[in-house]
């Protein structure tokens, strides 16, 4: 399999790594020149995830319309805000359809459409299958070999085994799924719940709290999840509950990592202005609430996230808020 892969962080890398593995060749492209060069130079990552190695079978370039000739097989590992724009631009130079597997993880704000949404109103025609990687995987850990598992969504059955297939090797295996939905909805949740879970660590609680909001977060991945088709299996699976618990204990996740600095006090503007890694849950924040608006989903913890997040709110006084609502059933019954 030929691959390109479309950005060039961490996790973008790590990809780019794993298909290598399995002797494949991929043109890895990075948005910033400077990025691209030092790969070429230094056949690591030394910006975005410096342990990288790569072989001989990666190739690297900051030209879209070069990743485009590369191969009818792209992946798309680019922060959710920047995806339409990158695609838009990378379709520009598509003289053929191509396969999609997005390894992208959000929800676009003020459109609020999932990324197989923004895939096939770019594409169009020129999009022949489509698939999203999902599940608990840190970069540096799949980088280092580390055992891992993920999950591969489609409803082209045929492309997702042919993924599952080439991408699967000794440390990292691959589950089929043909619940896109469901897949990118727990995918972009998860990291809202993870700055919620940040957030409980930098105001001091323990594991009770963090334990509840686990729980409760899953609780609401799955009702959004619910209105759009999605399937119970896939929230209790490896994009769901897997992918959660990892961001939500994870000392390497940077959703969790905003959140204990929120909760220690700190503005998101300083946090983000630290650090040159991106957190999708902050943007993902405001599209899975106002999403939740529009569908008439209650979210209680998106909601104080929200708060928190856009409206300045103390994170103590969301903690109390979430505390005292009026007292329900744990469970309801349906969806």
């Amino acid at each position: 399999m030929k691959l390109s892969v479309i950005g060039a962080g961490s996790w973008g890398s790590a990809l780019t790594e794993l298909a290598t593995r399995r002797e494949h060749d991929v043109l890895l492209w990075a948005h910033d020149p400077k990025v691209a060069e030092a790969i070429r130079e230094t056949r690591s990552n030394p910006f975005y995830l410096p342990r990288a190695r790569f072989t001989s079978h990666v190739q690297v370039t900051n030209s879209l319309s070069e990743a485009a000739a590369f191969s009818n097989t792209i992946m798309m590992v680019t922060p959710s805000h920047y995806y339409r724009k990158i695609l838009s631009e990378l379709a520009e130079s598509l003289e053929n359809p191509v396969r999609l597997i997005s390894a992208t993880k959000g929800i676009e704000n003020v459109s609020l459409k999932r990324i197989s949404e923004i895939s096939q109103e770019v594409l169009g025609d020129l999009l022949e299958s489509f698939a999203t990687l999902s599940g608990p995987t840190f970069a540096v850990e799949v980088s280092r070999d580390d055992p891992s598992a993920a999950v591969i969504a489609s409803t082209d059955a045929e492309f997702a085994t042919e993924v599952q297939a080439e991408l699967s090797c000794r440390s990292f295996r691959i589950y089929r799924s043909e619940d896109v939905t469901g897949v990118e909805i727990a995918g972009a949740l998860k990291n809202v719940i993870a700055i919620a879970a940040g957030v409980i660590e930098g105001l001091g609680f323990g594991s009770n709290t963090n334990a509840a909001l686990v729980t409760r977060g899953l609780h609401e991945m799955e009702r959004l999840g619910f209105a759009f088709g999605g399937e119970a299996a896939t929230f209790s699976g490896l994009a769901g509950m897997g992918d959660l618990v990892l961001t939500c204990t994870g000392s390497l996740s940077r959703n969790r990592s905003v959140g204990v600095s929120l909760g220690k006090g700190q503005q998101l503007e300083q946090i983000l202005a630290e650090t040159r890694l991106i957190a999708e849950g902050v943007k993902t924040c405001r599209s899975a609430h106002d999403l939740a608006e529009r569908e008439g989903v209650d979210m209680p913890i998106i909601r104080e996230m929200y708060r928190i997040l856009y409206e300045n709110e103390s994170p103590r006084n969301a903690i109390d808020r979430l505390m005292n609502r009026s007292l329900k059933p744990e469970a309801q019954r349906g969806r």
